[in-house]
């Protein structure tokens, strides 16, 4: 049955040129990124996907964010090899030889476009599904282990770099360039702030994992990135779905000693689980290297504008 899980399996087994050396190739996750963030910003909207510029531009910039720097990039290599996934399947044009395309010029004049199994393009419409079809590709092709998470955290970096440089050319206009909003930032984003919070919740320390490394837990920004494009580590914390949406609501806040504080006038029933008044004073759970640690001015901003005392 094609479902979801189906489709994570899919992201997480892509067949992917790699070597002990040059470690993964990035071509056809970066592909299919490029494709979903065009999909979550409409850019993309039946299922005919274009070798248009606005698909090779965004290849382009992801490559240069994200990409294998071992490899060399190229949109026409990915293209016309992930038809052997069985997902993705090409419409040639009558003229096409047969032979693969060496260059994208040449991939244009072979291809009319590519299309997705169409229970895959039904599931990326919905954002909670394009969510964990992103992180089936994050978890699967850029991987936790110490040398390669430093790897992660750098590609975040990228993202808040690149956030910046966009904002101050004045591009958030231009739909091919939201790179401040999209996804898949979020999902590089959440990577880095969960792995160094071990998985947990930093306010009660819930931690479930499930398949394809999915787990429970979300990287919370601590200054809304909407007002202050600020995705860097120390403007994040792991939080639980509903730890997350409280710290967001402003029912609880940090301190600079980073203690909890719960707001007054919470009317709770939790017959299952630790209310969250009986975290106050309670010290947040923070991660093994202080250079990580919640930032202090940020943690301030939280306690003075969202804060409900």
């Amino acid at each position: 049955m094609k479902n979801i899980f189906y489709y994570c399996q899919r992201f997480s087994a892509l067949n992917v040129s790699s070597s002990q050396k040059r470690g993964n190739a990035h071509y056809k996750p970066l592909l299919l990124l490029s494709v979903i963030d065009l999909i979550a910003r409409n850019i993309i909207t039946n299922n005919e996907i274009m070798v248009s510029n606005a698909l090779i531009e965004t290849f382009e910039r992801y490559w240069n964010l994200i990409g294998s720097k071992s490899y060399k990039g190229g949109l026409h290599y990915p293209f016309f090899h992930l038809q052997s996934e069985g997902f993705w399947h090409l419409q040639f044009k009558p003229e096409f030889n047969g032979l693969q395309p060496k260059t994208t010029n040449k991939l244009k004049e072979a291809v009319e476009y590519a299309y997705l199994d169409s229970e895959l393009f039904s599931l990326l419409q919905d954002e909670l599904t394009r969510k964990e079809l992103i992180d089936a590709l994050v978890a699967a092709f850029f991987s936790d282990n110490e040398r390669e998470i430093e790897e992660i955290l750098q590609i975040n970096q990228n993202f808040q770099d690149s956030s910046l440089e966009i904002e101050s050319l004045n591009l958030e206009t231009n739909p091919r360039w939201r790179f401040n909003k999209t996804v898949i930032r979020n999902a590089f984003f959440r990577k880095a702030i969960i792995h160094i919070y071990d998985y947990k919740c930093a306010f009660c320390g819930l931690k479930v994992n499930k398949s394809f490394r999915q787990n429970i837990v979300d990287g919370a920004h601590i200054k809304p990135f909407s007002q202050f494009y600020d995705s860097r580590i120390n403007n994040g914390i792991s939080l639980c779905k509903n730890h997350h949406w409280a710290f967001d609501s402003g029912w609880f806040t940090v301190d600079k000693q980073y203690k909890i504080i719960i707001s007054r006038d919470l009317q709770e029933e939790s017959p299952h689980a630790t209310p969250m008044k009986d975290f106050h004073g309670e010290k947040l759970i923070l991660p093994n290297s202080e250079k990580y640690f919640p930032d202090s001015e940020a943690l301030q901003w939280h306690h003075q504008n969202l804060f409900q005392e």
